[in-house]
């Protein structure tokens, strides 16, 4: 679909909270998970910008260390206030879904 981009940016927000949530991971995984579910245009610099704006709004702690394969990776997971967002993106998500469900039946009948 065209013209994605700037209805996607808000909501993959709430989905890379979620997708932390699952458990502790880095960008990569990320980005690969978000492919995964659909977001197929979505690349490793889209998924570093919400990591990086994530964490500087305290929803996500951080921590170093080597990797698997030897190399040092940011791994990346869920803290209290970040779950407290999450929790709210679902709330907006799911008041939004109502009203643009209520508008779609509102065009059907009208």
């Amino acid at each position: 679909m065209d013209n994605l981009t700037e209805m996607l940016k808000g909501l993959l927000e709430g989905v890379v909270l979620n997708i932390v949530n699952r458990g502790e991971t880095y960008g990569y995984k990320i980005t690969r998970r978000l492919q995964d579910m659909g977001f197929s245009d979505v690349v490793d610099g889209t998924t570093y910008t919400i990591l990086t704006r994530l964490e500087k709004r305290g929803f996500l702690d951080t921590q170093r260390r080597l990797s698997e394969n030897g190399l040092m990776r940011k791994y990346y997971t869920l803290n209290q206030s970040g779950k407290k967002e999450l929790t709210a993106f679902w709330t907006r998500w799911e008041y939004i879904s109502k009203l643009l469900n209520n508008a779609k039946k509102e065009q059907k009948n009208g």
